[in-house]
């Protein structure tokens, strides 16, 4: 099967978009960070977008840029966390496609979470609960979305991002 497009799916912090970009540099393919795609195509950050109009109007966004990716080909399209629960459209994503989960355990998730300046902005809290008890949470909940979806499971807990990349170019699918 020739891959049209590698789409990372995976929980914040797991590093879905700093592996996309390295990866679609090393492939020659363009690159699309959704939650990027999504602040730019609603001209406010997540953050703003959740606050002023709630989590619903955001997930909208979201399936219907999903929608919009299918027809891409040469890319690498990383997910934000959440999109998984847009079944359908990730399955229809996911024909043609190579799908990658990036894992990591909640104790690595928190701490780069913590120590993202980017976190308040990008990553509002879904839940309100303290951090660590909201990643717990949403990783009990998503892991068998991720999974159900996933052709290819990788975790960034140990490997540097080239390092994936590097797994990722060895990886058959990519080279019918």
């Amino acid at each position: 099967m020739k891959i049209k497009r590698v789409v990372l799916i995976g929980f914040r912090a797991t590093g879905k978009s700093t592996v996309g970009r390295l990866l679609a540099q090393r492939l020659s393919w363009d690159f699309v960070d959704l939650d990027d795609y999504l602040k730019e195509k609603l001209g406010k950050s997540i953050r703003e977008v959740v606050e002023e109009a709630g989590w619903g109007v955001f997930r909208e966004a979201e399936r219907k840029a999903l929608q919009e990716m299918r027809g891409r080909k040469k890319l690498v399209l990383a997910v934000g966390g959440g999109a998984v629960m847009h079944r359908e459209e990730m399955e229809s994503l996911a024909q043609g496609s190579l799908v990658v989960w990036l894992k990591a355990s909640a104790e690595t998730i928190v701490r780069r979470l913590e120590a993202d300046p980017r976190t308040g902005d990008q990553r509002p809290s879904l839940t309100g609960k303290p951090l660590k008890e909201e990643v717990q949470e949403l990783l009990r909940t998503r892991t068998p979305l991720y999974d159900s979806l996933a052709h290819l499971e990788l975790s960034s807990d140990a490997l540097s991002p080239q390092e994936l990349v590097e797994v990722l170019l060895a990886h058959p699918f990519l080279h019918p």
